[in-house]
């Protein structure tokens, strides 16, 4: 597994999103099963970067997250967990509650990395960074973050967060390339903060992209793991792909090792 490092952090290139764990929007106890199956099969082979947010499955994601690590026996200081705060919630005493919320479905200490998920029309991000700050300073989050973030909003970011901002999650992938048009990965670059990719494999295109598919066939491996490999190539982008089957969580892992030449990058149109 490929790492980047930074803060004297070694974060690996591909990690696990939760999105769909334990349902969508609301709970659905019925995909328990499956969830905890497909955390565990994560963490038996070896991720240790998951990615998690206080509105997936209405906080039941976070839950069952907590329960697998304790299930695993991993000990707690060799996983980095990410967590999120809603748009909803981004007033002070709000952002102090949601992590403690988070805190406790997790059944953990502290969290690695929080991150405002989405951009409020109505927030004040100075206020919502003085919360944050706190949390940091009571050692109940580790590093700060964004998600969903444009240049100017990443820049107010960076300047309100009393330490370094770690990372901006943002959309990003072969076909949806917006982080390069609007700045925000050459920014991200420049400024030693990770771009973490959400939605790093779009299936649709992959499926119907010829050059891809015949990458893929040459070289024995998957038309996905081509497009991730690409991804993660790039320096401090990671990426957070979720699947729930044991053989591509695997096949996501082999993806952050893989070298893509250059003519192959010809090939793809890059």
């Amino acid at each position: 597994m490929r790492y980047e490092t930074l803060h004297d952090l070694h974060i690996p290139k591909i990690g696990f999103g939760t999105w769909t764990i334990g349902g969508k929007s609301c709970a659905d106890d019925a995909q328990d099963a499956r969830s905890l199956a497909a955390l565990l099969s994560g963490l038996e082979q070896g991720y240790t970067l998951f990615d998690t947010a206080e509105i997936y499955a209405a906080g039941h994601a976070e839950e069952l997250l907590g329960r697998a690590i304790r299930a695993s026996g991993l000990a707690r200081e060799t996983l980095f967990i990410t967590s999120k705060v809603s748009p909803g919630h981004l007033g002070n005493a709000d952002v102090l509650h949601s992590c403690e919320n988070s805190l406790r479905r997790l059944g953990m200490d502290y969290i690695d990395l929080y991150l405002i998920h989405w951009p409020a029309r109505e927030m004040e991000l100075a206020e919502t960074f003085r919360a944050l700050n706190q949390l940091v300073a009571e050692g109940r989050v580790r590093h700060l973050g964004v998600s969903n973030f444009n240049l100017k909003l990443l820049e107010d970011a960076v300047a309100l967060s009393a330490t370094a901002l770690f990372t901006n999650q943002v959309s990003n992938s072969l076909p949806d390339r917006t982080c390069v048009k609007n700045g925000v990965l050459a920014y991200c670059q420049k400024n030693d903060i990770l771009l973490t990719a959400y939605s790093p494999v779009k299936r649709r295109f992959i499926r119907g992209n010829k050059p891809l598919q015949a990458l893929g066939k040459a070289r024995g491996v998957s038309s996905q793991q081509i497009a991730l490999a690409w991804l993660v190539s790039q320096p401090r982008v990671i990426a957070i792909p979720m699947s729930f089957d044991p053989q591509h969580q695997a096949e996501n892992l082999v993806a952050a090792d893989m070298d893509l030449t250059a003519s192959e990058l010809v090939q793809l149109g890059l």
